[in-house]
């Protein structure tokens, strides 16, 4: 069965070194991404791009990956991404971190997808401070409306480990993040497609009214989804999926790992929890080639 990750982390250099300039800690900018990456056991991916890219390649080979949607995770790891997807040779797809607040956002993201192959944004209502249905975010909400664009709106529970580990405090407020929110800008973009990463992360069952009000508000599967212990019923990954089908269909769900840094590399684990969950609710072949493959085919294809 083909897969196609349509939630990854490319975090080249870039982005460590964004986030490692933000730190009060002391020391240089070395010395603090030395000592956060000794303390969370991952390494620093060298600052040569090409390489990054060719071990990620590596993985997605390994693995058979087909293809994979990796974010810009910081406004400045944007011109790095743009050239890993060029680098990975049709093997990546790139979206850009972006804050629609910031004067000439939508000019800008017009211009990624025109001309360096990027396919959408991501959104971070809670961190950026605003919610997705204030008027200031209409300009780039129409540049996705026309240009089928698609856009991740992160909504619930948001942990950054690196920004913890350098000492940046925790200013996202999920207030502004609740999926309910999207519901009129959806239905005011119908040619944008909307996606509600880790099934809400938190703010499960706004989720799923989100998407039986929204025939273009879709869902991913990434992360550890450590949100359910946060539900107030006890809730399994099978119930979650159980649950986000009956709503959804498996038109609207998008399989993502949420992978993000070496040594563990790309999470394979998470495809074979979630394919052993949808053989379990008896969910069909045409069903999981869907989940895993086909809509994010279609999503990337849409023009």
């Amino acid at each position: 069965m083909s897969v196609i990750d349509f939630h990854l982390h490319l975090f080249a250099r870039p982005f460590f070194d964004a986030l490692a300039a933000q730190s009060p800690q002391p020391g240089s900018v070395e010395e603090k991404l030395a000592r956060a990456s000794a303390k969370a056991g991952f390494e620093l991916p060298t600052p040569d791009l090409a390489a990054h890219v060719a071990r990620w390649s590596a993985e997605f080979e390994r693995h058979q990956v087909e293809h994979a949607c990796a974010f810009a995770s910081v406004p400045e790891e944007i011109a790095a991404l743009a050239e890993a997807a060029v680098l990975a040779r049709g093997k990546i797809t790139p979206f850009a971190v972006v804050n629609p607040l910031v004067e000439g956002v939508a000019e800008r993201v017009g211009g990624l997808l025109a001309t360096k192959g990027f396919r959408g944004v991501l959104l971070f209502p809670a961190l950026h401070g605003y919610s997705i249905d204030d008027a200031r975010c209409a300009p780039l909400l129409a540049v996705l409306n026309a240009e089928r664009a698609i856009a991740y709106v992160h909504c619930g529970l948001l942990v950054v480990k690196l920004r913890d580990l350098l000492g940046l405090p925790r200013s996202a407020d999920p207030r502004r993040a609740n999926p309910l929110d999207l519901i009129p800008v959806a239905n005011a973009n119908p040619d944008a497609r909307f996606v509600i990463p880790h099934f809400g992360a938190g703010f499960f069952r706004e989720t799923l009214l989100a998407g039986a009000q929204c025939s273009n508000v879709f869902v991913d599967t990434s992360s550890s989804n450590s949100w359910i212990a946060t539900q107030p019923a006890t809730l399994t990954l099978r119930d979650v999926f159980e649950r986000t089908l009956g709503v959804f269909g498996a038109q609207r769900v998008l399989f993502g790992t949420d992978s993000n840094t070496f040594p563990r590399g790309w999470r394979d684990d998470r495809l074979h929890e979630q394919r052993e969950i949808l053989v379990s609710l008896g969910v069909s072949t045409a069903e999981r080639e869907l989940v895993f493959a086909g809509n994010a085919r279609r999503l990337l294809a849409a023009r």
